[in-house]
């Protein structure tokens, strides 16, 4: 119980101590952040504030239950229970149950899940006549939530049927007493800033107050705040200006750099101390930082010694990335026993992933994916795949099943149905049936018209396949012919997951380029293919092995070895933010990818890359002109793969002149 404040560094003990006001602790990449944190609420309770009285606010439930566990093993655990833990959602909740009634709502509010309000949003969008629009519940949703965040009206939504749906949506949800995640925000701040007995009860019952990751919040949370805390301001936020990097998602970095501007003469402490990395790497990571021209001044320093130089590997191209760094994995792993999960690949797209995968996978390496989807776990890979699967196998009962009617193409659900039940009773195949014109007079002509359009556009392909026309060409012929591509942009929330896709569509189409036509050699790629997305039964996020993350997923996680890929103008600085003037979030971004790494970093540039089924040429990302060459070993990867052929060369000459 309790905790030992002489352990703290001299920065984390004055965190901890200071108490009373504003208070402003900069926690750089590695520094201590959560011990400190938590040492500084354990250390209010020491001090005899009441429990009650102290607040923690962060942004997910993971967190918020980490923060409990840690506060509840330095205090007793009645003080614990005591005191509020929690999210802003949670928050939000809290102060609602007990005064909403003066905003107009009932106390008995309901919480509007996920599922409510696709429901209602789809009655909506049938009552606007938008039916026949191919219109998306979840695009309208995303809407709606980013006008709410952004404080948008709903009634200036410039899309004339989304702004219909969304005032509708809205007045729905006021009739039926309920409110969706964004509204909790949206009301409580009304009620705060409305009401000042409310507002004056809850300064009063929260007389201190911690927000963690302040660098994520964005406007509306931190009005929330300021309603919130009232004087003296007993006001601690914990965060990072360098590594904010949600900004697309409505984070506003301006409320950690212009603190002052909500609460008075705030005692700002920097955490620069780092636990994680070595120096060299930690030298990279401040050079490349301050050349953003908006930030807190910090420099992180190392607390431990030694470390290799960080590496920078030029490569022809994305292939030949893939197959080195996972050759290098693999070789490490062998010959110095480090285990997989000291691995980390870091990325900046999901375009990047599935030559990192097809590498790992060629060498029986185990990895897991976070914060992406893997490549052959894509429901376009799959569906398009199954139709593969079926040109070369009709009689393959899964397959067949799976894209009968992807797209929708009047073979519904029943007819199905019908069809398997009677391939069951003739002791035949769902495909063979389909080729029974017996079997499937029972069906009404149109069904009927349906499955024979369907049978004879697959028989077509499958006489082209036997002709050993390219296996490209019938693909293409396959895409445009059932229309999969228009049909699959239809069903994407966004035009980010369209763009998404179309790649992974692209990239799978890259791969077909080398395949050599005929029956025999698709058989071996379906099968192929087959083992390879077997392997994505497990829960591919928990499973041992290296790490596979992206650069967004990767913040507050920490790995010995990293190897960042990628760094080109493009991919990091991603093309959007060259296009938008938003390459400082890049660069944080990148700053973040490089203090994941503790003890060894590589990271590698290509140039050539294969986008959109083409090859492009590659220039170094500028980021990298920004680190020190002192400060790193560069590498061109030709020059040390001839090198290694003719060290192997002599070794067999020698082996030769010995024999």
């Amino acid at each position: 119980m309790g905790f030992d404040i002489d352990k703290l560094n001299p920065e984390q003990r004055e965190a901890v101590e200071a108490i009373h006001g504003p208070v402003l602790i900069l926690a750089g990449a590695g520094t201590g952040k959560t011990r400190t944190v938590t040492c500084r609420i354990a250390h209010m309770i020491d001090l005899g504030i009441r429990p009650e009285s102290i607040l923690a606010v962060t942004f997910t439930n993971k967190a918020a239950a980490e923060m409990r566990e840690r506060v509840a093993d330095m205090v007793t655990q009645k003080a614990a229970r005591a005191m509020t833990i929690c999210t802003f959602h949670s928050l939000c909740v809290r102060l609602l149950r007990q005064d909403i009634d003066k905003v107009g709502y009932k106390n008995n509010f309901s919480i509007a899940t996920a599922s409510d309000q696709t429901g209602l949003i789809k009655q909506l969008i049938v009552k606007k006549g938008g039916a026949n629009e191919k219109v998306k519940p979840a695009q309208i949703l995303s809407a709606i939530s980013s006008a709410k965040s952004n404080s948008i009206p709903l009634d200036e939504i410039e899309d004339e049927l989304f702004r219909s749906i969304a005032i509708a949506y809205q007045n729905e949800l006021r009739a039926r007493n309920a409110l969706d995640f964004d509204d909790l925000l949206i009301v409580a701040e009304k009620l705060l800033d409305e009401h000042e007995s409310v507002r004056c009860k809850f300064q009063e019952y929260f007389r201190y107050v911690t927000v963690d990751e302040f660098q994520d919040t964005n406007s509306q949370q931190m009005r929330l705040l300021q309603h919130l805390v009232g004087i003296p301001y007993n006001v601690c936020v914990v965060g990072d200006d360098d590594q904010s990097i949600y900004g697309w998602r409505g984070a506003d970095v301006t409320n950690i750099l212009q603190f002052e501007r909500f609460f008075p003469d705030p005692k700002v402490i920097r955490l620069e101390a780092n636990y994680r990395s070595n120096q060299h790497i930690l030298t990279l990571a401040n050079a490349t930082i301050k050349n953003n021209p908006n930030r807190r001044e910090k420099a992180l320093r190392a607390m431990r010694q030694g470390g290799e130089l960080p590496r920078i590997i030029g490569m022809s191209g994305d292939k030949e990335e893939a197959e080195f760094v996972a050759n290098e994995i693999r070789d490490r792993h062998l010959d110095f026993e480090i285990p997989w999960e000291n691995f980390a690949v870091l990325f900046r797209t999901n375009t990047q992933i599935r030559k990192m995968e097809e590498a790992m996978r060629e060498l029986d390496i185990p990895y897991r994916l976070i914060g992406a989807q893997s490549f052959y776990d894509r429901r376009e890979i799959k569906d398009l795949l199954a139709y593969l699967e079926v040109l070369v196998d009709g009689t393959a009962d899964v397959p067949l099943l799976r894209i009968m009617n992807t797209p929708p193409r009047g073979i519904g659900v029943n007819t199905v149905m019908v069809l398997v039940e009677e391939a069951r009773a003739r002791k035949i195949s769902v495909w063979e049936t389909m080729l029974n014109e017996q079997a499937i007079s029972q069906f009404s002509p149109k069904a009927v018209n349906a499955i024979n359009t369907f049978v004879d556009f697959i028989l077509a392909l499958q006489e082209k396949l036997d002709q050993e026309v390219p296996t490209l060409e019938i693909f293409e012929e396959l895409l445009a012919g059932v229309g999969y591509i228009e049909w699959l942009g239809n069903q994407c929330k966004t035009e980010a997951e369209k763009n998404q896709r179309g790649e992974a569509i692209d990239e799978l189409k890259d791969s077909m380029k080398a395949l050599e036509p005929g029956l025999d050699r698709l058989r071996s790629y379906i099968d192929k293919s087959a083992l390879d997305s077997d392997k994505d039964d497990d829960d591919i996020e928990n499973k041992p092995g290296v790490t596979l993350i992206t650069l967004h997923a990767s913040k507050g996680l920490e790995y010995p070895n990293v190897y960042l890929v990628g760094l080109e103008n493009g991919f990091l600085p991603h093309q959007r933010s060259l296009d938008e003037g938003t390459v400082d979030e890049e660069r944080r971004l990148f700053y973040v990818g490089i203090t994941r790494a503790k003890d060894d970093l590589c990271m590698t540039y290509c140039a050539t890359r294969k986008k959109w089924g083409e090859e492009h040429h590659c220039e170094p990302s500028d980021f990298i002109n920004e680190l020190p060459e002192e400060g790193y070993i560069f590498t061109d990867h030709e020059e040390m793969m001839s090198q290694v052929a003719d060290d192997d060369e002599m070794a067999a000459l020698f082996r030769d002149m010995r024999s």
